[in-house]
Order: structure tokens, then C-alpha cells, then sequence
């Protein structure tokens, strides 16, 4: 059985290695389902699983499941209602464009900076998150303007965050949704799906034209994402802010460790 995993290859890779990025993106896609965040598990599974080659392999093969199994979590989203065309068909326009900006911020200062940043506001958020234990499965009282003006704000901003360094983008954008403009819990979530959808389209894109993807190894990850992101958005659905909540939590936690091992092992981080 170890002869045939060894000696079958996808794009050079070992069976078993490619086993292995399925089984994290699995992981990871469940968890980008119910509360972003999914790349946090994701990544470090294709560097690990990719060894010495350069860092661009891992996020560009990490590209095509992340787009292919973000479209089947936003289809359940769309089909049952949870999306808000109002507010997030514009959101996505404001979220690329500030994706654009951060990539241009990104290449003129050193990321050093945001880490440093993130290591203070990340366990505030968290702390935020626990003390407040009612997290709406019905949407809150807010002028229309107010809420359209809070959504376009926060997709453009955590866009440009996105463009910047990236990880949680999908968990900031849902709380700020949740907690700001006052949505429920699905629908916040449907519209975090839908923004999260286009970035990743448009990131997968620019890989693939720039040569850095294993078509093969992200193509069979993609089953295990269509997987985790349908099990995912189904639980989300179901079980709203029971499931979503302390999934939240958890991201947190995790962005919390990852941006703290990039600051002491930069070196595996690429």
C-alpha cells in the first residue's frame, strides 16, 4: 500500500502528499464555510506538503480548490435566500478595489508593521467576541444609508487588508456585519461568501497566469473543498449563530499563533 502511494504522482507529487492537502483542505474549507478564515489551515498545508519550493506554488495551487469549493458554499447561500444583492453586488466592486490598494501599500512598506498591529487588535477582537454571547439570527434595527455605507466601508477597507497581508479576512468582514450593520448571522455570512467568491476568482486568475499553480494537485484538492464547503455552509444555515459564533472564536485563536510563528519563523512563511 506505501509502494502505491509513493509511486503514483500527480504533478511529481506523491499520492500520499496529495492525500495530505486534501485532508487540509477539507479542514479548512469547513472551516471558511461557517466563519472564514479557511487559508489559515490551508496554506500551511500546501508549504508543508510542497517542501522547498518557493511560496508562490503553495498560494497559487491553494487558489483552485479555495475558488472551487467557495462556489458551491455561496450557491447554498444564494439558494436559500441568505444574500442581499443590494448591498453586496457593489460590495464586491469595493472589495477588489481595495484589494488593488493594499497590494500597492504591501509592495511600499514592510508587513512587519500590520503583524505587529495584529498581535494588539486581535485578542481585543477576541475578548469582543466572547463577552458579547448574542450573536442575531435575526437582523437588528439600522437606517438602510447607515448599513449601506458600513458594508461598502468594511469591504473596502478589509480589502484593502486582504490585498495587504490577508488571513481572516472572511471572519473580519463577518463580524463587522454582524456587529456594525446590524445583519443577522446568515446573511452576513452570505454576503462575506459572495465578496470571498470574487477575490478568489480574481487571485486564481493572476496565478495561473503567472505559472504558479499544479493544476492537477488543486484540482483533486477541490473535491475535498467542494466537500467542506458544502458540509460547511450546510451546518451554517442550519444552525446560524450556535455554529458561527464559536467558530469565530477559534480563527482567532489560529491568526492569533499564525501571525505570531511568521513573526518568529519567517523563514517557513516564505
Amino acid at each position: 500500500m506505501f509502494q502505491f502511494l509513493t509511486a503514483l504522482r500527480i504533478d511529481g507529487f506523491p499520492l500520499w502528499v496529495v492525500l495530505l492537502v486534501c485532508a487540509g483542505v477539507f479542514l479548512a474549507s469547513f472551516m471558511d464555510a461557517v466563519a472564514g478564515g479557511g487559508g489559515i489551515i490551508s496554506v500551511p498545508t500546501h508549504l508543508i506538503a510542497f517542501g522547498n519550493l518557493p511560496a508562490p506554488y503553495a498560494l497559487g495551487t491553494n487558489k483552485v480548490s479555495a475558488a472551487i469549493g467557495t462556489c458551491f458554499s455561496t450557491g447554498r447561500f444564494i439558494k436559500n435566500g441568505y444574500v442581499d444583492w443590494k448591498l453586496f453586488g457593489p460590495s464586491i466592486l469595493f472589495s477588489l478595489a481595495g484589494s488593488v490598494a493594499g497590494t500597492w501599500l504591501q509592495h511600499r512598506t514592510p508587513d512587519a508593521v500590520l503583524k505587529y498591529m495584529l498581535l494588539v487588535v486581535l485578542p481585543v477582537v477576541a475578548v469582543v467576541t466572547l463577552r458579547n454571547h448574542e450573536w442575531p439570527d435575526e437582523p437588528g434595527e439600522i437606517e438602510r444609508r447607515k448599513q449601506l455605507a458600513i458594508v461598502w466601508a468594511a469591504a473596502f477597507l478589509i480589502g484593502g487588508y486582504d490585498g495587504y497581508y490577508g488571513p481572516g479576512t472572511g471572519t473580519f468582514l463577518l463580524i463587522i456585519f454582524i456587529r456594525l450593520a446590524k445583519m443577522d448571522t446568515r446573511h452576513a455570512a452570505g454576503g462575506v461568501k459572495v465578496i470571498n467568491l470574487a477575490s478568489n476568482v480574481g487571485s486564481l486568475v493572476t496565478q495561473l497566469a503567472s505559472g504558479y499553480v499544479f493544476l492537477g494537485v488543486g484540482l483533486i484538492a477541490s473535491v475535498a473543498s467542494i466537500a467542506g464547503h458544502y458540509i460547511g455552509s450546510g451546518l451554517a444555515i442550519k444552525n446560524g449563530s450556535k455554529i458561527v459564533r464559536p467558530a469565530v472564536i477559534i480563527v482567532l485563536i489560529l491568526l492569533t499563533v499564525k501571525v505570531g510563528s511568521e513573526l518568529l519563523f519567517p523563514d517557513f512563511w516564505g
